[in-house]
């Protein structure tokens, strides 16, 4: 069965408002305020009339740049190749001054979709088999005032969820108030994680955790606070301090969290399947961490359904992704799958249809469509 049609969609989804349930808009970080998302889907197409979706982030904030890269660089290497080739085409790819992982990444779940669906059988069981029927998630929140985020703390609380993720600003001492104000109020049933997307200086990083630590307040991590291709001073913050310390972007390049792995630096990778240019790509980069004794999680872009399944079969199948995945996909304003996954008890349920195991609404595609 061979691959015929390669196509680009990009689709623009609204996010939540806080006051609804597990709402998250606006969602604030150091560097943007979220109300709405563009997302590209990938829709491959087979001879035997069998579609399977992949997903992405638009790159570069440009839909039609992301949508020529999949269109004119990816399509034309894919249509006519067999759908279950997935390791070969994936290493097809060299070009020297440019990476394509991450258009490579949504291109190779559709492929994993598709041929699942060929095979009748789900990605998790062709990756290896799921250890588990559920996949407990952690919620994020953008960055709020003190008393604001205890309300949201709480809320977290009331659905389950076991880890809250928020954003970290400019100014150090009020992500510390935040913290401080979301564990009081939970009494300690939270566990933290305070991402600050690159935005800190080393001092600042030193600052936070050493200032938490003093209040009895242990992060479960601390994310990226400094800017990526900085070994070192990964290697010098994890010495001062005793918050564990993740590094999220710096997993984008294999040879980062290579060079930060052999240097011990870090305490947690942060991965995510599209960046890394795939699932079999971000299988890779888990071993690698795991046989270092790092621990792994798994990241989110605001994800819409395809690639939250395709994040889902991961996890199930990988145990070295041993900490609860970042997750945004409760909080959209509507779904373009036709059964969308549901929080319980702070968890999602494995998909076990074949393929990924959901199934797109191309009508819901074409109503959000944006190009």
């Amino acid at each position: 069965m061979s691959v015929t049609n390669v196509s680009a969609i990009p689709v623009e989804m609204g996010v939540k408002p806080l006051e609804d349930e597990l709402g998250l808009a606006p969602y604030v970080s150091n560097h943007d305020q979220v109300t709405s998302v563009t997302r590209m889907l990938v829709k491959v197409e087979t001879d035997d009339g069998v579609t399977g979706w992949g997903e992405m982030l638009v790159g570069m904030k440009s839909a039609a740049v992301t949508k020529a890269v999949v269109d004119d660089v990816i399509a034309p290497e894919l249509v006519g190749r067999e759908v279950g080739e997935i390791r070969d085409f994936v290493e097809s790819f060299y070009f020297p001054y440019v990476k394509v992982r991450p258009f490579l990444g949504a291109v190779e779940t559709a492929l994993w979709d598709a041929f699942g669906k060929t095979v009748g059988v789900p990605v998790h069981q062709l990756l290896g088999g799921k250890t588990r029927e559920s996949v407990d998630i952690a919620t994020c929140l953008g960055i709020l005032s003190p008393e604001e985020s205890r309300t949201y703390a709480r809320r977290a609380v009331e659905h389950g969820f076991s880890t809250l993720k928020t954003k970290a600003g400019p100014d150090w001492r009020e992500d510390v108030e935040r913290i401080r104000a979301m564990h009081d109020e939970v009494d300690g049933e939270l566990e933290f994680r305070l991402d600050p997307n690159q935005g800190w200086s080393f001092e600042d990083a030193v600052r936070v955790a050493t200032r938490l630590e003093e209040e009895g307040i242990l992060l479960q991590y601390l994310e990226q606070p400094v800017r990526i291709d900085t070994y070192g001073t990964y290697a010098s913050l994890r010495n001062r301090v005793r918050t564990p310390v993740a590094v999220n972007e710096d997993t984008y390049f294999p040879r980062n969290l290579r060079f930060l792995l052999q240097a011990d630096a870090i305490d947690v990778a942060v991965v995510d399947l599209v960046p890394a240019g795939g699932i079999l790509a971000v299988r890779e980069q888990v071993a690698m961490a795991a046989n270092a004794g790092v621990s792994v999680s798994h990241h989110c872009g605001f994800d819409l359904g395809v690639k939250t399944a395709a994040m889902l079969h991961t996890v199930a199948s990988t145990p070295g992704i041993n900490l609860p995945p970042d997750s945004t996909y409760y909080g959209w304003d509507d779904y373009i799958i036709e059964d969308p996954f549901e929080v319980e008890n702070g968890a999602l349920r494995v998909p076990d249809g074949p393929g990924l195991g959901v199934t797109v609404d191309e009508e819901k595609v074409e109503r959000y469509r944006c190009d």
